[in-house]
């Protein structure tokens, strides 16, 4: 145990420890050494080894105790790998300088998106269709990167339970963090609607997924129905909801658990608060945590919606993990970070997780220090 969580832990046991409590004993009366925050990480290939030591050292610091790193994007790998174009070792890099400085090291990988043009070139038939029967390969909603792959595709399924076998792999690493485990959105955010100069009143068939061969053949195996021929309006059957929520789950619960569990590894996920719009009941998911991305401007909601969205999302978990609350640093002035952290614990949190490592500003350090240690 370090010199700060042991110093934490006298102060629970009432030793009279000349400190000021902290939020988290103000607002749960448990020491903060019995939570735990997160910090998203992107590569930075400016980065020496010794900038990545300062920085992880710094967050470290101010009371990040877990970071996830993302090393495989759809596209390319940070690690080495003979699956993808490897950019840069980064895994490789991070795992002793986390070890060092005492701070989890989880992987995170993009699932469902497969943006690579080998595999896009050779296996356009893996990707997911719309209910106008325009596939993501060919035209993806939204932006350019949201190729996302058919769930019930088998040789899919393979691949991405492969993507976590070679991530658990590694001795070094914590665990395995799933991103993009899901459908395209059917409805944006509110916020995002007019960035895309769009109106989502309901759900429309071009942005409704996923209508491939392989879930209309597996839909229609289970009901005597084709969603795409005998559905006047799919978007009002509740059996075929269901059926693309349950795709994602299956995976999920059958392939992607399994593979983490047999290296002892922890397995995560960031999702969705408005999970029906991505098709993501992930509430019935057997993961360890989940970092559900409440980046309250998106749905242009204040801080207070932190709390009552936590508490919504925790009240619904089947198995009752630890939920960490995402939060958008961007969003966030310097002054809101301590009502952010506040209303995210009140909901029942275990911790935060903060969006991203890039966004921290030098300034922001003291403040999440006095926050959360």
């Amino acid at each position: 145990m370090d010199k700060r969580k042991f110093i934490k832990n006298l102060g629970s046991l009432g030793l009279g420890l000349a400190m000021a409590p902290t939020i988290t004993q103000k607002v749960l009366g448990v020491p903060a050494a019995q939570t735990k925050n997160w910090m998203w990480v992107r590569p930075n290939s400016s980065f020496t080894e010794e900038d990545w030591k300062a920085k992880l050292s710094t967050a470290k610091d101010a009371g990040i105790d877990a970071i996830l790193v993302e090393v495989y994007n759809g596209s390319n790998a940070f690690f080495d790998t003979d699956r993808f174009p490897v950019k840069e070792k980064l895994l490789e890099k991070l795992g002793p300088i986390c070890k060092e400085v005492g701070m989890e090291l989880h992987t995170w990988m993009w699932t469902m998106i497969c943006r690579n043009d080998k595999i896009m070139k050779e296996h356009p038939d893996w990707y997911a269709v719309n209910g106008l029967g325009e596939s993501s390969v060919d035209k993806p909603a939204y932006v350019d990167y949201y190729r996302f792959m058919c769930p019930n595709h088998p040789e899919v399924r393979e691949f991405v339970q492969e993507n976590v076998r070679s991530l658990a792999a590694f001795d070094f690493v914590d665990g395995v963090h799933l991103d993009y485990v899901r459908l395209p959105d059917v409805i944006l955010a509110e916020a995002l609607q007019p960035k895309y100069d769009i109106v989502q009143d309901r759900e429309y068939p071009q942005y409704d997924y996923c209508y491939s061969t392989y879930c209309r053949e597996a839909f229609k195996a289970e009901t005597g129905i084709d969603p795409l021929k005998d559905l006047e309006d799919p978007s009002a059957n509740k059996a075929w909801r269901e059926f693309r929520y349950n795709s994602i789950s299956s995976l999920v619960n059958d392939m992607l658990v399994p593979e983490a569990k047999k290296k002892d590894k922890m397995i995560t996920a960031a999702v969705f608060p408005n999970w029906q719009n991505v098709r993501q009941q992930w509430y019935k998911w057997k993961l360890d945590a989940f970092l559900p991305m409440l980046y309250h401007s998106f749905y242009n909601e204040d801080l207070n919606w932190l709390k009552k969205s936590t508490k919504e999302r925790k009240k619904d978990l089947i198995y009752d993990q630890p939920i960490y609350s995402g939060l958008y640093v961007p969003s966030l002035k310097e002054e809101e970070f301590a009502e952010a952290y506040k209303m995210s614990m009140k909901g029942g949190a275990s911790g935060i997780s903060l969006f991203d490592l890039g966004s921290v500003k030098d300034e922001y350090w003291p403040i999440l220090k006095d926050i959360l240690t």
